[in-house]
């Protein structure tokens, strides 16, 4: 959900919605800028993801500290907000679309959201060196740069000893062919949870030392 920095419109204006669909703020309208790159996550995809981790993490979003990575619209980090997680960190570079955020901050008087104006890589990697912790992290990059392959070891430093990673892709993360290696920067990840709508593929990934404590998850 991030904007294509080297891209960016010189004018952007409001194009379209989408909306928060659960929690204190549900049905709350979050406006999507015109912006090269910026494609907030539907609110059918959302749905589906936040059924899979209500039943991962028992309802318990009061326990999690949660990390949206190229926050763009805000959709995915607005709606755990919504549902009571105990700390929000949204990480956009897009002035346009950080300001966007800050309104909509504002307006909800989300007082557990922090917004941080940079780079998602630096961001991650200064948490990782100050030893920081979190328990989800949503991680929607900018399709074709090759972001995945640098920002996913990172991040398996930040998370918690349960932790669980939210990824979206334009393409499948699943190995399907068993003579194919699984390469480098998907090594330590296990994916427990994975879809497509349309052209995007979404997953959701923990560490794999840990997948043989989840419970089965029903379609």
């Amino acid at each position: 959900m991030k904007a294509n920095n080297k891209k960016t419109p010189v004018h952007s204006r409001p194009s379209h919605q989408v909306r928060i669909i659960g929690g204190i703020w549900k049905r709350t309208p979050l406006t999507v800028i015109v912006a090269e790159g910026l494609r907030p996550t539907p609110d059918r995809v959302r749905e589906t993801v936040f059924n899979w981790l209500n039943f991962l993490l028992a309802g318990g979003w009061q326990e999690q500290r949660c990390l949206d990575l190229f926050a763009g619209s805000g959709a995915l980090g607005f709606e755990a907000a919504s549902r009571g997680a105990s700390e929000l960190t949204m990480v956009e570079y897009h002035t346009p679309a950080f300001k966007q955020l800050e309104q909509v901050k504002q307006k909800l008087g989300a007082d557990t959201v922090t917004l941080l104006r940079a780079d998602a890589l630096t961001v991650v990697t200064g948490m990782a060196t100050r030893q920081q912790k979190v328990d989800l992290i949503f991680l929607d990059p900018p399709f074709g740069q090759g972001i995945l392959q640098k920002i996913l070891p990172v991040c398996a430093k930040l998370l918690s000893a349960k932790g669980l990673l939210y990824v979206e892709a334009e393409h499948s993360l699943i190995i399907d062919d068993k003579t194919q290696e699984k390469p480098d920067w998907l090594e330590g990840w296990e994916i427990i949870r994975a879809d497509q709508a349309g052209s995007v593929y979404f997953h959701i990934l923990q560490r794999s030392n840990l997948v043989h404590d989840m419970p089965e998850i029903q379609a």
